[in-house]
This record gives C-alpha cells, sequence and structure tokens, in this order.
C-alpha cells in the first residue's frame, strides 16, 4: 500500500494533500454558482427531450454572453490601436462560434416527433427574441432597428440595444483604425454610429483591395481582414446548421415565434456582415 492509497488499498487524493472539506470554503460549485444554474431548467411538459433543447439554447446563451464581452473588447482594442490584443479576441470569437455550431449536432438527435409533445408548451417563445443574438447581430453591423420591437416590453432590454446602436459597429471601428493608418475611408461610413446593415462601398472595396494586393505592407489591416471573414464564416455556417436543424425538426412549419421558420432563417443566409471583404477576392 502506498502512501496515495488508503487501508483498502484504493488511491486517496487526500493522502496527497487534496481538500476534502468545504464547510467553511469555497468550492467548485459554490464559485461557478453551480445549484442556481443546474437548478434553472424547468421543463413544461413531460417529454423526455425537452431537457434537451433547454440546455442547449441556454449554454447558447451563456456562449454569447461570452461572445459579446470578446467583441466589446475586441473594439476598444482597435479602438486603441492594440492590435495583436484584438487578434487574439477576435480568433476566440471565432472558436466560440465553432462550439455554438457544434451544439446544432446534439440538437439534430431530436426527431420531428420527439419536439412535437413538447412544442406547444412553448407558446410564442423563440430564438428570434434572443437578446444576446441581437446585441451580437448589431455589434457585428447587421442593424435592423425593427428588431427592438419584439423587446419593447422590457425597458433594460431596449436601453441594451439603443446602447449598442449608439457605439460605432465592429467594422466601423475597423474602417476607422484603416483611416489612421492613412487609407482614404469617407467620414460618413465611420463618424455616425450606423443605424442600418452595412451594404457595399465602392471606397471601401478600394480600401480592400490595397491591403490585399500589399499584404506586407498593410499587414495590421490583412490581420484584421482575415479575422472578419473568418468570424463571418464561422457564423454563416451558423445560421447554415441552424436553418438545417429547423428543417430538420419542423420541416416548413411557421416558427414559435410567428415567423416564417425555415423561410426566414434562408432569407438571413443572404446576409453580408463585411461585404467588401468577400467581395474583394473576386477583384484581386
Amino acid at each position: 500500500m502506498t502512501k496515495q492509497t488508503d487501508e483498502t488499498g484504493a488511491y486517496n487524493p487526500e493522502k496527497e494533500g487534496a481538500e476534502m472539506r468545504f464547510a467553511d470554503k469555497m468550492s467548485y460549485g459554490d464559485y461557478l454558482g453551480l445549484p442556481r444554474i443546474l437548478s434553472a431548467q424547468a421543463p413544461l411538459s413531460d417529454a423526455p427531450d425537452e431537457l434537451l433543447f433547454i440546455i442547449q439554447h441556454q449554454t447558447s446563451e451563456l456562449w454569447m454572453k461570452l461572445m459579446l464581452h470578446e467583441l466589446n473588447s475586441a473594439r476598444d482594442a482597435i479602438a486603441d490601436d492594440h492590435m495583436p490584443e484584438a487578434m487574439k479576441l477576435l480568433a476566440r470569437v471565432s472558436r466560440i462560434m465553432e462550439q455554438l455550431n457544434s451544439a446544432w449536432d446534439v440538437l439534430r438527435t431530436m426527431t420531428p416527433s420527439d419536439y412535437t409533445k413538447f412544442r406547444d408548451a412553448l407558446g410564442m417563445s423563440s430564438g428570434f427574441q434572443s437578446l444576446q443574438y441581437r446585441l451580437i447581430e448589431y455589434a457585428l453591423g447587421n442593424r435592423n432597428t425593427a428588431m427592438v420591437r419584439p423587446h419593447e416590453h422590457d425597458p433594460d432590454s431596449v436601453a441594451l440595444l439603443k446602447a449598442e446602436l449608439a457605439r460605432p459597429s465592429l467594422y466601423q471601428v475597423v474602417l476607422s483604425f484603416a483611416r489612421r493608418r492613412g487609407l482614404a475611408v469617407p467620414e460618413a461610413i465611420t463618424d455616425t454610429p450606423s443605424a442600418v446593415p452595412h451594404t457595399e462601398v465602392p471606397e471601401i472595396m478600394a480600401l480592400w483591395q490595397t491591403v490585399y494586393r500589399d499584404p506586407s505592407a498593410h499587414w495590421a489591416l490583412y490581420e484584421v481582414g482575415e479575422k472578419l471573414v473568418d468570424l463571418e464564416d464561422y457564423f454563416r455556417r451558423w445560421r447554415f446548421n441552424h436553418v438545417t436543424t429547423v428543417e430538420r425538426v419542423i420541416g416548413f412549419k411557421r416558427g414559435t415565434g410567428g415567423t416564417g421558420g425555415v423561410s426566414y432563417l434562408k432569407r438571413m443566409l443572404e446576409v453580408e456582415l463585411f461585404p467588401e471583404l468577400w467581395h474583394v477576392r473576386t477583384a484581386l
């Protein structure tokens, strides 16, 4: 029997110094608030798959909370010309999107028969109403102000959305950085926080052509451009996975929130967050 085992021969971590008593100390569960998190699932039906549905969406909201934190930090870093820090943060955002994409694989194990057993319990609730998702879209520049309306019942949510609309989008912050690097950027593009989705601008297309034709001369912009493409690539995959999962589970029924379901989600696939960065590939 070694000094790490007890009298039965079983490994005993306490003999190596592991703390085993937490009556007066902070434990793992205390630090993470696990009693609150693990008691936050309250299925409204007896359907076994409702717990999967709830956990899928709750964990997605946790990842989105982190994504917003990193996006806000990245914007601040770019505004302060701290580009290496911003690159790390944007890379992390893409990895978060990768986690969100992987979550669809679990939800797709739910069949139409499984979902219909509890769908009515959802009422009019829908991911379409996710505040954090809307904040992410606004931060990335897809600023459709009509999408504030589903939150009008909650003044705190409206305040958060309006605060986001009052600050430059991620793309605007990047373009302001480009101007500070001596490239031509129309002031109208960056001087006022955008209130509409960004569409292609010829001057911005010319800017990215300059950057991509000579990356070594504009390395910081070239790197941030590729980070934005990487982020949108994952975001597009998330939308595609969403469409595919919804069609697989409910077909072409209307969404619980009243949207067209698959037809609405397919329209979202056409949205381009950073159009010039995608179209510049054709121009090179």
